[in-house]
């Protein structure tokens, strides 16, 4: 297993980390699950400051996707 930390999209963490994919199109699951499967993922955990709260910011280079407004995660791989 691997390790990494990796800016995930806001739009895309309720669906990654829970399953829940309410609000998102065919074509946003899409997106997110080849990630997912092309990068052997295994789980998604955002990264927490000291507080507990996690700090998204604006990226040109998410994970996946589109620029967009991210959170960095610590992602698991196999």
């Amino acid at each position: 297993m691997e390790f990494f930390i990796e800016p995930i999209p806001v739009w895309a963490m309720c669906y990654l980390i829970n399953g829940d994919s309410t609000g998102l199109t065919d074509e946003d699951k899409a997106i997110a699950d080849k990630w997912w499967s092309d990068n052997k993922v295994q789980t998604v955990s955002p990264v927490s400051e000291d507080s507990g709260e996690t700090s998204p910011y604006f990226s040109h280079f998410p994970a996946f996707g589109l620029a967009s407004e991210v959170t960095d995660c610590h992602v698991m791989t196999l």
